[in-house]
């Protein structure tokens, strides 16, 4: 038995009626969908901390979450593990033909475009019956600023789109300075909100023309806050105080303190 069979088989035994877990047995589709996309995180974060053992773990946990998928699906009678298998097999071959046929590409930037071209090709025989909007198949369920970038890069295929990043940065100071009115005059709760969402949005659309993923830069901000955040309630502790107990001037003194630490040059030689 392969490992893969194997884990087919526990998967089977799991949602087994009689003698399966009780929590699997009562998972459906839709409350699996959190677990997948926590499991999907997870590898991002292994990845980025360059954890190879973690993201070991961490790919078996988001392949076990297909294996619940499939399960389910051959259990209602719609599909199994094959079929998956298969399918991401024949859309692999049909969407590299410069590597499985005759096809040629000149650069990654060709490759691109006509990755693009199979897959809007795609869309439109599988919507045959009803032409699609542009940006009808862009799932919902992404986090915001996935589906924004998404969203923009759709659009930008018809060209509308800003041609430079300095083009994008001024409509960013444009979106500041009305969200500033708002703040300034009181506005309602839903017009600051409205406008928080439009700087979001175009900062999306600024991360995208500098080649940066949004997801991810965020993800480093985080990161670097937390490590920042912890370094300063260090730094708290050693002086024999509590960075609870101290104002945001202070606060702000320790928050200086290690972004000058970071900012020291690494002393390299022996």
């Amino acid at each position: 038995m392969t490992p893969i069979d194997e884990l087919l088989a526990i998967m089977a035994r799991l949602r087994d009626p009689q003698l399966g877990c009780p929590w699997d047995r009562e998972q459906t589709f839709a409350t699996i969908v959190p677990y997948t996309i926590e499991e999907a995180y997870e590898v991002a974060d292994a990845i980025e901390r360059g954890d190879m053992s973690e993201l070991k773990a961490e790919l078996g946990d988001l392949l076990f979450q297909v294996v619940f998928y499939a399960q389910m699906a051959n259990e209602a009678g719609s599909f199994d593990f094959n079929a998956v298998v298969a399918g991401i097999i024949e859309k692999m071959l049909r969407r590299h033909p410069h590597v499985f046929a005759d096809a040629k590409v000149g650069s990654v930037s060709e490759q691109a475009q006509a990755w693009e071209q199979h897959k809007a090709q795609e869309r439109a025989e599988k919507n045959q019956q009803v032409a699609p909007g542009l940006l009808d198949d862009i799932p919902r369920a992404l986090p915001a600023m996935t589906r924004a970038m998404k969203l923009h890069k759709r659009a930008s295929r018809i060209g509308f789109d800003w041609k430079h990043a300095a083009d994008v940065l001024q409509k960013l100071d444009e979106e500041v300075e009305e969200l500033r009115v708002e703040i300034e005059s009181a506005a309602p709760q839903e017009r600051i909100t409205d406008e928080i969402g439009d700087l979001l949005f175009v900062t999306t659309i600024l991360a995208r023309h500098s080649g940066v993923d949004p997801e991810s830069a965020l993800r480093h901000a985080n990161a670097k806050f937390e490590r920042r955040f912890g370094r300063m309630e260090a730094l708290a502790k050693a002086q024999g105080r509590d960075i609870k107990d101290l104002n945001l001037q202070q606060q702000d003194a320790l928050w200086d303190q290690v972004k000058a630490e970071e900012q020291k040059p690494v002393k390299t030689g022996i």
